[in-house]
C-alpha cells in the first residue's frame, strides 16, 4: 500500500525553524518529484517547493526563498522541508506529494499525497 507521511510540524515563535519530512512507503521516492504544498484557513491551496528526481529545485512561493530549502535522501526514501525565518504568514496545513520525475506546479497533477502536518507561527 502506498503512502506520503509528514512529520515535523508543531508550534514554533517567528523567526523560529523548523524541518518537515516526507517519507514514503509502498514504492521508492528515486523516480519521482516531491512538491510540498499549504493550505491557510480560508484560502486556497499553495504550491511552496519542489525538487525533482533529478535535484532540480523549483520553488513555487516567492515568499519562502531564501528561507526555505528542499532535500531528498533516497537512502531513507524520504524529502524533508528545512523552514527558517518562520513568519505568521507561513502558518498553514503542509502537504507532501509526489509525481513522477518533474515538478508540476499544479497540485491535482500529482499522484500521491500525504495527510498533512500542522505548522503554526505564533509568540
Amino acid at each position: 500500500q502506498v503512502h506520503l507521511v509528514e512529520s515535523g510540524g508543531g508550534l514554533v515563535q517567528p523567526g523560529g525553524s523548523l524541518r518537515l519530512s516526507c517519507a514514503a512507503s509502498g514504492f521508492t521516492l528515486d523516480n519521482y518529484a516531491i512538491g510540498w504544498f499549504r493550505q491557510a484557513p480560508g484560502k486556497e491551496q499553495e504550491g511552496v517547493l519542489c525538487i525533482s528526481s533529478f535535484g532540480a529545485r523549483i520553488y513555487f512561493a516567492g515568499s519562502v526563498q531564501g528561507r526555505f530549502t528542499i532535500s531528498r535522501d533516497n537512502t531513507k526514501n524520504s524529502v524533508d522541508l528545512q523552514m527558517n525565518s518562520l513568519k505568521p504568514e507561513d502558518t498553514a496545513v503542509y502537504y507532501c506529494a509526489a509525481v513522477r520525475d518533474y515538478c508540476e506546479r499544479w497540485g491535482p497533477s500529482y499522484t500521491y499525497w500525504g495527510q498533512g502536518t500542522q505548522v503554526t507561527v505564533s509568540s
